[in-house]
């Protein structure tokens, strides 16, 4: 994986208009993928939605749930194009430290247990599995479970990522 220059990253607030090129990239990388609806409620929720820029071009989103002191990633995509090349882990990165900033104290997520790349990725940030919801995920095969991951988010769990 090679290093993304952060200089050329720029992250955004998603608003109704972004919603057709992220369910462009959410229809292209997901047999089960969101609906518009999944991220429009998300806005009028008031979740975090963020949108990560390169080249002027969309690489990838986050939404994230903030309550009670904690946080909820509930989606973190990266487009085809760009994946293995940083950018997950940047992103994860910017989510990270928008969470420590807000005093966050942990940050929890699910992931499929057949995404070996996620769980690559938030293992080497630290994540750890804390538990397990059965049948969460919709699957070709019928239903998937979630693995329940969490990291702490005080000072002395720092990001490690991959160095980028």
């Amino acid at each position: 994986m090679s290093a993304v220059p952060r200089s050329s990253i720029q992250y955004q607030r998603m608003s109704e208009a972004d919603v057709p090129a992220v369910m462009r990239v959410e229809d292209d990388i997901y047999e089960f993928p969101w609906t518009p609806g999944n991220f429009s409620d998300s806005m009028r929720s008031g979740y975090q939605c963020w949108l990560c820029y390169a080249s002027s071009e969309l690489v990838g989103y986050a939404v994230v749930m903030d309550a009670a002191g904690e946080i909820h990633l509930l989606n973190l995509s990266i487009a085809a194009a760009w994946q293995r090349r940083g950018y997950g882990a940047e992103l994860l990165a910017f989510v990270l430290g928008n969470a420590r900033a807000s005093g966050a104290m942990r940050l929890f997520l699910e992931v499929r247990p057949s995404n070996a790349a996620a769980l690559a990725l938030y293992r080497r940030f630290g994540f750890a599995q804390i538990g397990k919801r059965r049948d969460y995920y919709p699957a070709r095969w019928g239903r998937e479970d979630a693995l329940v991951l969490a990291l702490p988010l005080s000072p002395s769990h720092a990001v490690i990522g991959d160095g980028a």
